[in-house]
């Protein structure tokens, strides 16, 4: 039998305390962390609103994937099991991406790109300055599936980018990302795809988009050149279906578009926001602090721009962070445990205030 001291039994107790229930030294605000999904990019994991299930989207090649498809997992299933493989949910044709329960956790909203054609869209080509590029693929439109993957409704038919949709808590709306107009606006629509309407009108990219808590205002990301170079780079850039993410801030609006305000001035990419269960503050993913430009850190800050904190610390990507609507959890991507691959998995947590 090993005798321990006091002060060595006492030591022994804080340490099955923080590290036996989940807590890491450094990421104070996760509790019970657990790992989701266990190889290729799983990213977009998004909550039902009976905080059950996750809808996200996945390029696992075990699962016979070329690119991005949309899928529905049942959170407490994949927590215990890493073989488990989550249903799909799009038509397995195309690229899609952004996907998100609607209410009565029934239906889930989604882009693609299939019905313009069968095989997965053309990644932009590398470019000779290296620039990294998000590409705008014309051919996504927003579609509403049930959870054996049939296609109910399709919410856009427009020529040109629409996609990025995200819904209301309250159930009446949807807020998503358009080229209609000639740039990269942020538009709202009924929760049945009719009363489309824009809602930004400045030069740069808008999306990400999420409404708040009480579904009152948008949290979204945003970029906004200034120079006369850098407006007419990003308008080059946007006529050959493409986008910089390499300079974004975070911006709050009004439902309707008004009191529109930027939130942060870090300079570099800060995007992937959502406001905390309580309304107060923005959770978001940033490479502000980073020193090889890639290292990106979940953040928090307060909705008046106050009170910046650091909340990840573990691995060079944490982004798409969400909050189930319960208040309790928090889902989020990265790259962590991954093995030394590139893999970004989905990761759940019990959020600790």
């Amino acid at each position: 039998m090993v005798y321990l001291r006091p002060m060595k039994i006492k030591f022994a107790l804080l340490f099955i305390l923080f590290y036996g229930l989940g807590f890491s030294q450094t990421e104070k605000h996760f509790k019970n962390l657990k790992q989701l999904t266990f190889g290729g990019d799983n990213a977009e994991a998004y909550w039902s609103f009976d905080s059950k299930k996750l809808t996200f989207q996945s390029n696992y090649t075990k699962w016979n994937l070329h690119c991005d498809q949309i899928f529905s997992m049942d959170i407490a299933k994949a927590a215990k099991d890493s073989l488990y493989k989550p249903a799909l949910i799009s038509t397995g044709k195309g690229r899609t991406t952004c996907s998100y329960f609607l209410p009565g956790n029934k239906k889930i909203l989604y882009a693609s790109t299939h019905a313009a054609n069968d095989s997965c869209p053309a990644p932009p080509a590398p470019r000779s300055d290296g620039k990294y590029l998000w590409p705008v693929y014309k051919e996504y439109d927003i579609y509403v599936a049930d959870l054996s993957g049939k296609i109910i409704s399709q919410l856009t038919n427009t020529n040109g980018y629409d996609a990025e949709a995200t819904v209301s808590p309250k159930g009446d709306k949807i807020v998503f990302t358009s080229d209609r107009s000639g740039d990269m606006e942020l538009w709202t629509m009924d929760i049945d795809g009719k009363n489309q309407k824009q809602i930004t009108t400045g030069l740069g990219y808008d999306g990400g988009a999420f409404f708040s808590p009480d579904g009152k205002k948008l949290v979204f990301r945003a970029s906004r050149p200034q120079t006369e170079e850098d407006k007419k780079e990003y308008k080059e850039l946007l006529a050959q279906g493409l986008v910089s993410p390499t300079k974004m801030e975070i911006y709050t609006c009004n439902v309707d578009g008004s009191d529109l305000k930027q939130i942060t001035t870090l300079g570099k990419a800060n995007w992937a926001p959502f406001f905390t269960p309580d309304g107060k503050q923005i959770i978001f993913s940033s490479n502000h602090n980073s020193k090889k430009g890639y290292d990106f850190q979940l953040w928090l800050i307060n909705i008046d721009g106050t009170g910046l904190e650091q909340v990840t610390t573990e691995s060079v990507f944490n982004s798409f962070a969400m909050f189930s609507p319960d208040g309790k959890k928090i889902s989020f991507s990265s790259n962590r445990k991954n093995h030394g691959t590139r893999d970004t998995n989905v990761f759940v947590a019990e959020w600790v205030k």
